[in-house]
């Protein structure tokens, strides 16, 4: 990643800054929540939804919205607009998503307008609709989709994947095959392996780790409630 020194830097002194006793009992942790610009809050006009997040000191990837509804993208753009402005300051997965994602932002597609890094899936879709949705390419003579993580393999999961120095598509085979269960629903659980596993430092996609930290994001259509923002 482009000025990564600089960035750790910049992290290391807004959380000696701001990792303080504030006495809420979180000895420290509400750190990683959004946090106003004093310097600048009399010029800041932000929404009840973004206040809330300040004023409770919960990080934004904790909102209740519903995955995909108009309110979550509303905030991820929100935070992004005042990220950009140094109006708030933003720590650990909330500022990953603002900073490396395009979560709230709008492109459009085949004349329609579509949200942004944000998967989801076509319920009335057959296969060959599927096909003209999903970036495709070819993998040892047979067509398959690019990014689009699935159960099986050798492994508990793999994903077709294209490396960008060599162009072409890998299959990255993924997941633990021991028998362990995947507890994506467990908030506890997936930040332990996050830390455990170093997520914050996987970036490359053809790799193992990359889509192991990241199967929350696609776990709606691997048979999952709902996908999950942050790590795995």
């Amino acid at each position: 990643m482009k000025h990564t020194n600089l960035i750790k830097r910049l992290v290391k002194e807004i959380l000696a800054k701001y990792t303080h006793d504030c006495g809420c009992g979180c000895h420290g942790k509400c750190a990683k929540a959004p946090m106003l610009n004093e310097s600048l809050s009399a010029k800041i006009t932000m929404t009840s939804n973004m206040s809330y997040h300040i004023d409770n000191k919960k990080p934004l990837t904790e909102n209740t919205f519903r995955y995909g509804s108009s309110a979550f993208l509303d905030l991820w753009a929100e935070a992004r607009y005042l990220y950009s402005r140094n109006a708030i300051h933003l720590l650990g997965e909330d500022k990953k998503i603002v900073t490396e994602t395009n979560l709230g932002e709008y492109g459009i597609y085949d004349g329609k307008q579509v949200p942004l890094d944000i998967p989801m899936i076509d319920e009335t879709a057959d296969d060959d609709e599927m096909e003209e949705i999903e970036e495709a390419s070819e993998y040892q003579g047979k067509k398959v989709q690019l990014n689009k993580p699935k159960r099986g393999g050798s492994k508990k999961f793999y994903v077709y994947v294209r490396n960008p120095k060599t162009k072409k598509v890998k299959k990255v085979s993924f997941g633990d095959t021991t028998g362990l269960s995947t507890k994506v629903n467990n908030p506890k659980a997936r930040k332990a392996f996050a830390k455990r596993q170093q997520c914050d430092k996987k970036k490359d996609r053809t790799k193992p780790g990359y889509w192991s930290c990241n199967i929350g994001r696609y776990w709606k259509s691997l048979g999952g409630s709902s996908n999950f923002s942050g790590y795995w």
